[in-house]
């Protein structure tokens, strides 16, 4: 029965996923529309195919009504899809997701920020992107700042760029918690991301939480680090899983 909900799974994501990317596709090269249509079709993609292979949200606070910096801690490869269901923003992601299946192309059309950690000419760009995002064309930006997945009660080293960009474009930044009830939920470790999804899709459920904070504002990027890294550990502290039993600090490059 496992392997029959799995496949099941699996087929539902690939197939909903490729109407929703031909629906973005008529909407945005056909039609003609504009950004914030397209990612209402985007939206209604991440609820749904949520649901489709048994995540279960549940959404505490409210999530910001203005273009802002959404940063979040990092624990695995549905971390933007969960804020995407709330949130109408671009996620900042690794450049070679561009090059997955349906999912990079159909991002693409409905607004992402692809980023090479490893060249400076890149980073540069998205900083000036994700400025331009936010105070030009009105949207937020969705970011995780650890940089890499972690299975640590806590979060791990902040990279710095995302607070000193906040605080040289006076950017607003919220901090968002992700909470999973299963430590098994976190992509650590060498696992491709079809090994995980496959393990972890044959549970009934998936339950997380996914909790929205206040927005801070200033021009000294430290304060602004030390009020998102404060804000989002403590809820993991309050919302810990409920097998939680780390005892190393693994990572998903």
């Amino acid at each position: 029965m496992k392997r029959i909900l799995v496949l099941y799974r699996f087929l539902f994501f690939a197939c909903y996923t490729a109407w929703i990317v031909a629906l973005v596709f008529w909407n945005r090269k056909v039609l003609r529309r504009d950004t914030a249509r397209v990612m209402l079709v985007r939206r209604r993609w991440a609820r749904r195919v949520l649901s489709g292979v048994g995540v279960r949200v549940e959404t505490l606070g409210t999530p910001p009504d203005r273009p802002c910096l959404l940063l979040g801690n990092h624990r695995s490869y549905l971390d933007p899809i969960l804020m995407l269901r709330n949130v109408d923003g671009f996620p900042v992601a690794k450049a070679e997701l561009a090059s997955w299946p349906l999912i990079g192309k159909g991002a693409q059309w409905a607004g992402i920020l692809y980023l090479k950690r490893e060249q400076k000419e890149s980073r540069a760009s998205t900083v000036r992107a994700i400025a331009d995002v936010i105070q030009v064309q009105g949207f937020p930006v969705i970011l995780f700042p650890e940089g890499t997945t972690s299975d640590l009660p806590g979060m791990l080293p902040l990279k710095k760029g995302s607070f000193r960009t906040a605080a040289k474009w006076g950017l607003p930044v919220a901090p968002v918690a992700i909470c999973f009830a299963d430590t098994r939920d976190f992509w650590v470790g060498k696992a491709s991301f079809l090994e995980h999804a496959w393990a972890r899709f044959q549970e009934p459920v998936i339950h997380v939480r996914l909790i929205y904070g206040p927005i801070f504002e200033g021009t000294d990027s430290d304060w602004l680090e030390a009020q998102v890294r404060d804000w989002i550990e403590q809820q993991l502290l309050e919302h810990p899983p409920q097998n939680q039993s780390i005892t190393s600090p693994a990572q998903q490059p």
